[in-house]
């Protein structure tokens, strides 16, 4: 009678597992989980990420665990093959290329690519590749994207053209204007009026607060968008540039798309990976402010108005939060009313609430 019931125990836990969506991402081993969540097993004791190559447990011994200290906390050690406690691969991918791109942001010429692979401890041709898959540019093509990415945002805040000029790095401004309409697909005084957009990337994936959608143009990435219906967060993207040429991303865009969705996840870690960040200078000052909130930690709508030197302006950056669209990235939901209650957020309150309570929980 006793095994009866054991055995029914373990068939309910079997069934339990398997109809939990994140046991079929532990079965194709999908490094792009990683982070996302840990399972354990039972039986040997230690918890896993989800790419893990040992031995694939039964499922009615295995447990799933938001974090490792969790997993820790219920007795489960951490796996010595996988060793879940590190940085994934996806993630160590990132870095490099993210410690190039910052390289190459600060250099007024471009490294050579055996300098840059030489910085991050990578041959050349290693190198080359990793970045493309990583940052979909080659690091020629990155730096050139990160001068024009320079000059338009000149051409939106500078006084003047040839200032803008000047700051993106031109040394001649007749050789601008000679490429400017290769440049900007338009003269710049039409670009500073308004022109059409480049051509956005996207893709759809599940995070702990539903569906998020990642979309990246030639700059970096354009919008982290958060929903629960794929199809409405496609229709919220093609709202939010809607002059873009707007195509899903292939698979090169996985490890990008997998490094957004574990900083969603765990915001504390940061997203290290190039933001194309469009706006009013209005919007843009209060977006500064808003990244300088410490992770944990929430500011009033009045105290940022206060720090960007506008008392009056509370309704006004209340309206920026709610322009944004680099969900977390641009951290909108540190943004609070004046005694600590939650006004709302473009995405929901309840998802304000779950990265605030995320965030303090460390």
């Amino acid at each position: 009678m006793k095994a009866s019931v054991s055995s029914k125990n373990q068939a309910a836990r079997a069934a339990s597992t398997i109809g939990d969506r994140r046991w079929a991402v532990v079965v194709a081993r999908d490094p792009s989980a990683d982070g996302a969540f840990y399972y354990a097993v039972e039986t040997t004791g230690v918890y896993c990420r989800p790419s893990c190559p040992a031995r694939r447990a039964r499922p009615q011994n295995v447990r799933f665990y938001a974090t490792c200290a969790e997993a820790e906390r219920a007795g489960f050690r951490s796996c010595q093959r996988c060793k879940p406690k590190e940085a994934s691969l996806a993630a160590r991918r990132v870095a490099l290329v993210t410690r190039a791109c910052r390289l190459i942001e600060t250099s007024e010429t471009l490294p050579k690519l055996q300098v840059l692979a030489g910085r991050v401890g990578l041959s050349p041709s290693h190198f080359h590749r990793l970045f493309k898959q990583v940052a979909g540019l080659t690091p020629a093509q990155y730096a050139t994207a990160a001068r024009e990415n320079r000059l338009r945002q000149g051409l939106r805040d500078q006084a003047s053209v040839t200032e803008a000029i000047y700051d993106a790095g031109y040394n001649s401004s007749s050789r601008f204007y000679e490429k400017s309409g290769a440049l900007l697909g338009m003269t710049p005084k039409a670009f500073r009026s308004g022109g059409s957009e480049a051509a956005i990337r996207f893709a759809i994936d599940r995070c702990q607060l539903g569906q998020v959608l990642v979309a990246q143009s030639s700059k970096g990435i354009c919008a982290i968008l958060l929903g629960g219906n794929p199809t409405a967060l496609v229709r919220e993207l093609r709202r939010c540039f809607p002059k873009a040429e707007i195509a899903a991303g292939g698979r090169a865009f996985a490890d990008v798309v997998a490094a957004v969705v574990a900083f969603v996840d765990a915001p504390g870690r940061g997203l290290g990976l190039p933001l194309d960040v469009r706006g009013t200078a209005f919007q843009k000052r209060v977006w500064r402010e808003l990244s300088g909130i410490s992770v944990g930690e929430t500011a009033s709508y009045t105290e940022i108005a206060r720090r960007i030197g506008d008392l009056k302006a509370v309704r006004a950056v209340a309206g920026a939060c709610a322009a944004n669209v680099l969900g977390v990235a641009i951290p909108c939901h540190r943004a609070v009313r004046v005694d600590g209650g939650l006004a709302g957020y473009r995405w929901g309150v309840a998802r304000k609430r779950a990265l605030l309570k995320k965030e303090a929980q460390g």
